[in-house]
This record gives structure tokens, C-alpha cells and sequence, in this order.
């Protein structure tokens, strides 16, 4: 893998890190750790910037499904500062996954996240 792919899967890899941290504090250090202190998170859902906000995002979500983890679909593939993946939100008793969606993030010279559009692929009715 050349330095580059490793940047994206690097910062897809401390993205999932902050999603999928279940400790207030170690999913404030795992958000700090991915995103830029302006860094911002857009989908169909939510607007919202900085380290703060994104942390309590990420914790509404982990309230609305308990027992989940967010999960890799697939390659990363990126060019330049950008790059996109798919995900799933899996249970981890049974392995379902009534979430899916596709990021693309915009990284800083660091690796570290500026932006992320979402979009979800597939909702569960009433989520």
C-alpha cells in the first residue's frame, strides 16, 4: 500500500474510533484525535462543527443503537485530500445491519478530518 492509501485508512480508522468509543471520555480524545478543532460532520440528519458537537452527535447515535458498531463495507479509496468509503451500523449479537451509509472526508495535511458528507444508503423506518 503507498503512503497515501495509508493516510486515507489511517484517518477512516480513527473516524471509526470515535464512532464506535463507548466512554464519554475516550471518545472526546478519539474525536480530538480524527478531526480538525474546526472540523465538521454534514449527513442527511445533522450540521454540526467542532470537537464538542461532533462528540455529542456521535453520542446520540450510539444512545439510539445500543449494542451497535460502526464497521467498514468495502475499500477506502481517495485522492489528494479526499477520500470515501461505505459503512454499516452492525449489532453485535447477531450481526444485522438496518444502517448503511457512504462518507467522503476532506483531510488536512496532517490527516486529520476538516469535513465529512454523509449519506445514508439504507434507514430502518422510524430511526
Amino acid at each position: 500500500m503507498s503512503a497515501p492509501a495509508h493516510r486515507y485508512e489511517d484517518a477512516v480508522a480513527r473516524y471509526f474510533e470515535a464512532w464506535n468509543a463507548e466512554d464519554p471520555a475516550a471518545r472526546a480524545k478519539a474525536v480530538a484525535a480524527a478531526w480538525t478543532e474546526d472540523g465538521g460532520y454534514t449527513d442527511p440528519l445533522a450540521d454540526v462543527a467542532g470537537h464538542e458537537q461532533i462528540a455529542a452527535l456521535i453520542a446520540a447515535a450510539r444512545e439510539q443503537f445500543p449494542g451497535f458498531v460502526f464497521r467498514l463495507a468495502g475499500a477506502v479509496d481517495g485522492h489528494h485530500d479526499t477520500a470515501r468509503f461505505s459503512w454499516e451500523l452492525v449489532s453485535e449479537t447477531d450481526d444485522s445491519a438496518p444502517v448503511a451509509g457512504s462518507d467522503v472526508i476532506t483531510l488536512d495535511g496532517q490527516g486529520r478530518i476538516r469535513a465529512v458528507l454523509g449519506f445514508l444508503d439504507r434507514v430502518p423506518a422510524g430511526a
